[in-house]
């Protein structure tokens, strides 16, 4: 029998990445000792007081279904978060909720996007876009980050990559997997490039949360922006919450409304008693977001210190979010082959960056999910993997 032409779409090397992920946790499975740096799945507990929210609304009945562009007191406590760090006008008529961040995304492409459009991605991205984007008809252009700037976008090549077919700017701040938080004066720079060529910008801002050395900025808040921004969020890493499937997006009340039909087709709302857990998470949200903050960045700091003395590895900072990047160039080794080999032989399981975009090639992405004693374990073994390299390298290089 024949697929849909559409398989062809979502096929594309991004799902590729995830294969030593599923093999890692297949071996975990098994009993072998493994460390998971390959997803960014959260080791910490969902907090108490959301989980015996929702047990308590099960109980109370909270099972049937509920209005399909969220429950009324959700979406208003999420409007009310978003004016308050936006500090623009926002109410639960520009909120649809949905089942995590990637089906915003999805239902942001489908909103947006037509066949023959262009949307502008800078690279490196988040492996779902290019899925995502293409179900649409559309074309992803990735356009690659000023030459070293540790992967920061440059405003210059996006403007250069405008075409008459050009719809969308994809933006990803904090950025995952880079880390990298846009600054007040680059959401500037892109802002003025929607605005010019009337464009729409769909930006993910899921470890919005989750900074360290840089305070986050929305560029729905630069001027003239919010009519042409779909913002989209979640509670999956800020609070621990990622099998919860609790998501978002802010947008114009037009397109919400257009969100709400599509959700009418797609999952007809989110149950009862995870709504009413997402409401308490919210209402929490200043002192979990706190502590997690804090959990994510003593974790960094870890990884940072226990890699900086290995050899061929170089760890670049990120100033926000669960994730790592590190340029294993210098090991002679592709990024792909360095975390099959990683995995193979010291049990860590990290995934090629160039599967996030082509300017990431020969880095590898470690993700820093595990408690400290655990997450020191996996940095001791790349340390000695490095290490061992080295060695093979300069016995060749002695009998070569």
């Amino acid at each position: 029998m024949a697929f849909s032409p559409l398989v062809q779409r979502i096929a594309d090397e991004g799902a590729a990445a995830w294969e030593i992920h599923a093999a890692a946790v297949a071996a975990a499975r098994r009993g072998a000792d493994v460390c998971l740096l390959s997803v960014g799945d959260p080791d910490l507990a969902t907090p108490r007081a959301v989980t015996d929210t929702a047990v308590e609304s099960l109980r109370r009945g909270r099972t049937h279904y509920t209005d399909v562009l969220g429950e009324p007191e959700l979406r208003r406590a999420i409007a009310a978060q978003a004016a308050d760090q936006t500090g623009l006008a926002i109410d639960a008529a520009n909120v649809c909720v949905t089942a995590g961040a990637q089906n915003a995304l999805f239902t942001a492409a489908l909103l947006c996007l037509q066949p023959g459009d262009e949307v502008l991605v800078p690279d490196p991205c988040y492996v779902t876009y290019e899925a995502t984007i293409r179900i649409t008809g559309a074309t992803p252009v990735r356009v690659s980050p000023r030459a070293d700037s540790d992967f920061r976008p440059d405003p210059a090549a996006l403007a250069a990559a405008i075409t008459d077919k050009t719809k969308a700017i994809w933006l990803t701040t904090p950025n995952n997997p880079t880390g990298v938080t846009l600054t007040p004066a680059e959401l500037d720079a892109l802002a003025d490039l929607a605005r010019r060529h009337d464009l729409w910008v769909i930006a993910d801002e899921v470890y919005a949360a989750l900074t360290f050395t840089r305070e986050h900025h929305s560029i729905a808040a630069r001027p003239d922006m919010a009519a042409r921004t779909v913002t989209v969020s979640s509670l999956s890493k800020s609070h621990a919450m990622t099998g919860w499937r609790v998501g978002w997006l802010v947008a114009p009340e037009a397109l919400v409304v257009h969100a709400g039909n599509l959700a009418l087709a797609m999952h007809y709302g989110l149950p009862g008693f995870v709504q009413d857990a997402a409401v308490r998470a919210i209402a929490d949200a200043p002192d979990i977001v706190a502590e997690n903050r804090a959990i994510y960045r003593a974790r960094r700091d870890l990884l940072l210190d226990k890699l900086s003395a290995a050899p061929g590895i170089r760890p670049l900072c990120p100033e926000a979010g669960m994730f790592l990047m590190a340029d294993v160039r210098a090991t002679g080794m592709r990024g792909t082959d360095f975390a099959w080999a990683l995995f193979r032989e010291q049990g860590v399981s990290v995934l090629d960056a160039g599967a996030f975009g082509p300017s990431a090639e020969g880095y590898v992405r470690l993700s820093y999910t595990l408690g400290e004693t655990r997450l020191a374990e996996a940095a001791r073994r790349i340390a000695a993997f490095c290490e061992q390299r080295r060695a093979t390298s300069a016995m060749r290089g002695v009998h070569g």
